[in-house]
């Protein structure tokens, strides 16, 4: 097969989308049907596709695909984070996380305060949902009691939300974008923070300016436990000293298991039933995993990457312009698809092959594709984020999007970053 590749090799992709949307809009809700489905329809229609070669045939390139190593460790990952995210919430971590935030806050800086709470929890808990759901109602009574709209305090809520999902390396995201490229977690990390901090400080510089003129009030006290937030600590720490991710994880969960048996929040069944419940809630993620690595793998049998590298990207003649076109590439599948993570794992085999041609940094693809999909998450009206936050707050999701600084300026930061990067290279 010549290195032009093949355009109708991608034919799967539009199946994707062309079931995915027509589906969202017919319900005229973006999660009333499975993205599984979607996922599915494009899986079978590589298999069908490419006569040339017998099903048989097909049904190996695929299973290769799907049986990746990087797959497979992606898979481990999201099973153990899971896992530790559901025994640490049922240890009552998230709960003395929260309340030992807002005990620290001076009141004149309370939703800037949220907003950096928000941050720390979804950093430790690596999940924007989790976050939202535990800190938005706070928000929304808070909001009432110093006087300010309640979209702005939501706002602020999301934002903080949106750091960690980035960032976290339990995160989906962080997961998915390291394994595509081969990079360790801490190196995309610590090169992602810096670019992203910016956006972060300007963030709660504009939250503390729009709420200076808001009314002092005292909070009732807020009980927490500093013994049950020590399980994210270690994750975090242990994580930043460049430990394997799977031992971090583990460590983890144990650590959290054990401060829930001497706490009584459950019993070694209720630990179990933890973690059954937190690797079930990865099921769904686990199996379009699986789909897109395979329907990939046929798809790049068939051309379609060699496509995608000499038509797509044939504008792009330098490193910059790459690194623009794996950023446009992911932000567009995350708007079609209303999901960071699948977005990143969609992309992910894509922009390896572009990195690859163009010699990038893998550690600079991962945190280029996790730092656009998660800023257009963000923002996105009928994505999860918006959505729960708005249900929970009893807004429209547009009445929040005016006040999501944070993701806008972590987009600005990461063009920037892009720009720069590149200027005297």
């Amino acid at each position: 097969m010549n290195n032009k590749g093949n355009g109708l090799a991608l034919i799967p992709l539009a199946v994707f989308l062309l079931v995915y949307i027509g589906s969202s809009v017919l319900a005229k809700d973006f999660y009333a049907v499975s993205i599984i489905v979607p996922f599915l329809a494009a899986a079978l229609t590589a298999l069908i596709m490419n006569r040339k070669e017998n099903f048989e045939k097909k049904i190996e390139i695929f299973c290769k695909g799907a049986g990746n190593t990087n797959i497979l460790l992606m898979i481990i990952i999201f099973i153990l984070a899971g896992a530790f995210a559901q025994v640490a919430n049922d240890m009552g971590a998230v709960d003395s996380t929260v309340n030992l935030g807002l005990s620290l806050l001076p009141n004149s800086l309370l939703i800037p305060g949220i907003f950096i709470i928000g941050c720390f929890i979804s950093l430790s808990i690596g999940t924007s949902m989790g976050t939202i759901v535990a800190l938005a109602p706070i928000a929304v009574g808070i909001a009432g009691k110093i006087g300010i709209e309640t979209a702005l305090a939501v706002g602020a809520v999301v934002s903080g939300a949106m750091f960690g999902d980035n960032l976290s390396i339990i995160s989906d995201t962080t997961i998915a974008a390291t394994r595509t490229q081969g990079c360790e977690m801490r190196d995309k990390f610590k090169m992602n923070f810096i670019i992203v901090l910016p956006a972060a400080i300007i963030t709660a510089l504009i939250f503390m300016i729009l709420t200076r003129n808001s009314n002092i009030v005292s909070l009732e006290a807020l009980e927490f436990n500093l013994f049950k937030i020590l399980p994210y600590i270690i994750v975090i720490v242990t994580a930043l000293l460049g430990i394997n991710v799977v031992i971090v994880l583990l460590l983890g969960i144990l650590s959290s298991g054990l401060i829930g048996f001497i706490y009584g929040s459950f019993n070694i069944l209720g630990f179990f039933n933890s973690i059954s419940t937190g690797i079930s809630g990865m099921s769904e993620l686990i199996i379009i995993s699986i789909l897109i690595a395979g329907t990939i793998e046929i798809i790049k049998y068939n051309g379609g990457i060699d496509f995608i590298l000499d038509k797509g990207l044939k504008n792009f003649k330098s490193k910059r312009g790459a690194e623009y076109g794996i950023a446009t590439l992911v932000s567009l599948v995350d708007i079609c698809t209303a999901n960071n993570t699948v977005a990143i794992v969609t992309v992910g085999p894509i922009a390896k092959n572009i990195s690859n041609k163009f010699d990038l940094e893998p550690k600079r693809v991962a945190g280029i594709m996790d730092m656009f999909s998660c800023a257009f998450q963000g923002i996105i009206p009928y994505g999860a984020q918006l959505i729960s936050a708005a249900g929970l707050a009893a807004i429209s999701p547009f009445a929040i999007m005016k006040y999501l600084f944070y993701p806008y300026l972590m987009g600005i930061c990461a063009i920037i970053a892009i720009y720069i990067h590149w200027i005297n290279k």
